[in-house]
């Protein structure tokens, strides 16, 4: 049962579902490109899982992220310059696969990104766009089973989005991403891992960076 093993560490929380499921540790590394003697030491404890470790294992396991996040004990929820470390950690991951690929540009990636995102923030100031955003992104989330280095990052800007504990500028720029997420055909598609979640990963660091550029404007705008 997932409450029984919600207080478990992480490497008892590993042993337990591979057991479950009767996985193997070197089953696992095929899974996630992680060395079988990396997951061998963090599932003993003699190893800390970082941050690139605990998204692999979640997506290859279909494991809530911030349920291992927490088994690791990193703090889940945290501000903002955390969550933002945590998707520059996966970037540089992500990044070291585009290296050795030639299949995709990343700057040309990042204009078309950042593209789509201010067409959807115009989008998000309308009525339709919020209610699509009210109402179709849990289900979107099931669609992808939960899936992805950044649902949680995107649940918790969702959470925001419906506050009113925000200025309008924020809920703009916050409604960019959730509708990029809810609506947009993904520029790399999310099955080729890890590269498919690039313009995921890229569509949350730029919001992020806005909102932080929006928070340094503020006080000289008061």
């Amino acid at each position: 049962m997932p409450e029984e093993k919600s207080g478990l560490p992480l490497g008892s929380l590993l042993k337990t579902v591979l057991r479950e499921r009767s996985l193997s540790m070197r089953k696992l590394s095929e899974l996630t490109a992680i060395d079988t003697a990396t997951i061998s030491r963090i599932a003993n404890g003699k190893q800390p899982a970082n941050a690139r470790h605990l998204q692999r294992i979640a997506h290859a396991l279909n494991l809530p992220v911030s349920q291992l996040f927490s088994a690791a004990g990193f703090e889940v929820g945290g501000p903002r310059q955390e969550m933002a470390s945590d998707i520059r950690t996966v970037m540089d991951d992500i990044q070291e696969v585009l290296k050795s690929s030639n299949l995709f540009s990343g700057q040309y990636t990042t204009d078309q990104v950042e593209q789509e995102l201010f067409r959807y923030e115009q989008y998000a100031q309308t009525e339709e766009g919020q209610r699509i955003i009210r109402e179709d992104f849990r289900a979107k989330v099931n669609q992808v089973s939960g899936m992805g280095p950044f649902i949680e990052q995107l649940k918790q800007m969702h959470e925001q989005f419906c506050t009113d504990d925000i200025t309008p500028d924020e809920r703009t720029i916050l409604g960019s991403a959730l509708l990029y997420f809810i609506l947009s055909t993904d520029i790399i598609p999310d099955y080729v891992f890890p590269i498919g979640y690039l313009d995921d990963a890229i569509a949350v660091r730029l919001v992020l960076k806005r909102l932080s550029q929006l928070k340094k404007i503020e006080p000289s705008a008061v």
